[in-house]
């Protein structure tokens, strides 16, 4: 398989554009994100009867499902609520879509100089082997730009359900709150298992996007263009919604849990496993899928329009 990397956009420009197209698939889909959240923090504690003189019964909430949680939000806290943490969620992505997919191109040729010394194409495995590395490494480096950002959104998003119960006024208000009483290092609270989550969901996602896209076009299913990113699109949320469900519930347990209540990531994940089966790993299921399909639907078809812009404007300049 041959790679082909689009080098006529400089590296500003697919930063930018990258962190854009990503700011609006979050505007279209952050309802569904905030429901994620939500389902995915239920049930870390068991509800507890103690009756006088007997033993302590305990029993857990039921798990209501996407549209039921989507409507008690709605009912109980308001239509704003399901962007609550929109303004942290956009920094975020502006913060780290545009490192983990505007550096992947760049990443990507620079290891394919490496492994094949600028001599000849690589083979399909190989080729395979460079994308997945390219992933991991964008993925991580974006986890480590925008941390902070991940962490307020969380705890925005969780209301009143977050053990963090100390509502925030505002997103600075959540950042400067959160420093103060957690130390610096609570905005960065989660990092190692964000990274695990990232490197996963940036191999699945854009790397699966990229490999889908490739074998089209070299097949000649279809051409260049919005039905070939838009099958590309979801073949890439399907991928990464099944891959990397059980490392995004931990994230979001660790990152909206109070201080010293988790030793850490595999802490969290225990008593997952043991307090709630292993199921839990799953919560929130649907709306990730629903969210990551038409994220990445709405992602990819405005990134590659944005490419083709910012191209025909590139071009259009040099001409004069």
């Amino acid at each position: 398989m041959k790679m082909e990397v689009q080098n006529d956009i400089s590296l500003g420009k697919k930063l930018l554009t990258a962190g854009t197209a990503a700011c609006i698939a979050d505007l279209a889909t952050f309802p569904l994100d905030t429901a994620k959240v939500r389902m995915q923090i239920a049930g870390e504690g068991l509800v507890v009867l103690a009756s006088v003189g007997g033993p302590q019964l305990s029993f857990k909430t039921p798990q209501p499902g996407l549209f039921q949680t989507i409507t008690n939000i709605v009912r109980l806290e308001g239509a704003k609520s399901l962007y609550g943490g929109l303004s942290a969620g956009l920094q975020r992505q502006m913060c780290f879509a545009s490192v983990r997919i505007g550096l992947y191109d760049t990443v990507k040729v620079f290891y394919t100089d490496i492994v094949e010394g600028k001599k000849k194409s690589l083979s399909g495995a190989m080729n395979f082997g460079v994308c997945i590395a390219a992933g991991i490494t964008t993925g991580a480096l974006a986890v480590v730009f925008a941390q902070p950002t991940d962490v307020v959104k969380v705890r925005l998003q969780a209301g009143n359900l977050g053990k963090n119960s100390t509502r925030y006024h505002s997103t600075f208000d959540a950042y400067k709150s959160i420093a103060m009483k957690e130390g610096v290092s609570g905005l960065w609270k989660g990092t190692a298992p964000n990274i695990s989550r990232n490197a996963i969901v940036n191999v699945s996602e854009i790397v699966c996007y990229d490999m889908v896209k490739q074998s089209i076009l070299n097949t000649g299913l279809l051409n260049d263009g919005i039905p070939c990113h838009f099958s590309a699109a979801l073949g890439a949320g399907l991928c990464t919604t099944i891959v990397a469900s059980p490392v995004d519930v931990v994230k979001t347990r660790f990152m909206n849990s109070g201080p010293g209540e988790y030793k850490g990531a595999i802490d969290v994940a225990e008593k997952m496993l043991f307090q709630e089966g292993f199921m839990s790993f799953y919560k929130g299921f649907i709306p990730s899928f629903s969210r990551l399909v038409s994220w990445n639907i709405v992602l990819w078809l405005t990134y590659e329009q944005l490419k083709i812009l910012v191209q025909t404007k590139t071009v259009s300049t040099n001409r004069y």
